[in-house]
């Protein structure tokens, strides 16, 4: 099979379609990391890799992250059967980036669906060098060199606004992080770093702050920005997150949906 590439929409997501073998032999992995930083978002239909093709795929492409506990693979799922953390992924429902919390954020995330709901659990994603570089020049201008105090335990108030004290108790212990809101990146580029961990803007009144954030985060989810994949079993997807913010649609916890995902070390402090 060749390697062939289809853009999805005009601003974000492209397909790849390859052979197992080709993708394995990382003959195309410099095409690929040129793609992921140029559309954010890659999608291999039913590629169907099993555990260890991933991880090895995964490799191809750049320095393997493992998780905090050092799990190789780690399963995204609402069942705490198979995730004892899951009660943590119900804030992936919101729009978000990975590793706001690190001082280098993972480089990018690479999700391959195994079981899936039978209604919703779509991963909804956005450019966020494109909203940014689509902002009127005064509204860049306004928001240049503001920074934003980022909070793990925020994103419990979004899907429980009246948490249980020692799960917000928890969370508060993962810390805080003062991240900028326009990342200047080492390309040249820039983007948005927003999303349910950004909690107020350092030195702004705090409706004020409120007002810019979700007027940010509106603006940088525009359809024009946007691509929703909806999961066939088999199907692999891996999305810059240096460059892009993602949510999953809400699904039932008991649908049993599951997908593996592994990480690529992240490259780039945030700036």
């Amino acid at each position: 099979m060749a390697f062939t590439t289809r853009d999805i929409n005009p601003r974000i997501a492209t397909e790849i379609r390859a052979s197992k073998e080709e993708l394995l032999s990382g003959e195309y992995a410099g095409r690929i990391r040129e793609l992921l930083e140029q559309r954010g978002v890659l999608v291999f239909p039913q590629i169907d890799f099993n555990d260890e093709e991933q991880i090895a795929f995964t490799n191809t492409l750049g320095t393997f992250a493992p998780e905090h506990d050092g799990e190789i693979m780690y399963k995204v799922t609402l069942d705490n059967t198979v995730n004892p953390k899951a009660d943590y992924l119900k804030g992936s429902w919101y729009w978000h980036i990975d590793g706001t919390m690190n001082k280098v954020p993972i480089l990018a995330s690479i999700l391959s669906a195994k079981v899936l709901s039978p209604t919703g659990g779509d991963t909804d994603f956005c450019n966020t060098y494109a909203a940014y570089d689509d902002l009127p020049e005064e509204d860049k201008q306004a928001i240049d060199g503001l920074k934003v105090m980022h909070s793990a335990w925020n994103t419990l108030f979004y899907y429980d606004p009246e948490p249980d004290p020692r799960l917000l108790k928890g969370m508060m212990q993962i810390g805080d992080q003062e991240l900028p809101l326009v990342w200047k990146h080492r390309s040249g580029r820039k983007s948005l770093v927003i999303g349910a961990t950004a909690r107020h803007v350092v030195g702004m009144e705090y409706k004020d702050s409120i007002e810019l954030l979700v007027r940010l985060r509106h603006w940088a989810t525009q359809p024009q920005f946007s691509y929703r994949h909806k999961w066939t079993v088999g199907d692999m997807v891996i999305w810059d997150n240096t460059g892009t913010m993602h949510r999953a649609t809400p699904y039932d916890p008991k649908s049993g949906r599951r997908l593996h995902r592994t990480k690529l070390q992240g490259e780039e402090a945030f700036a």
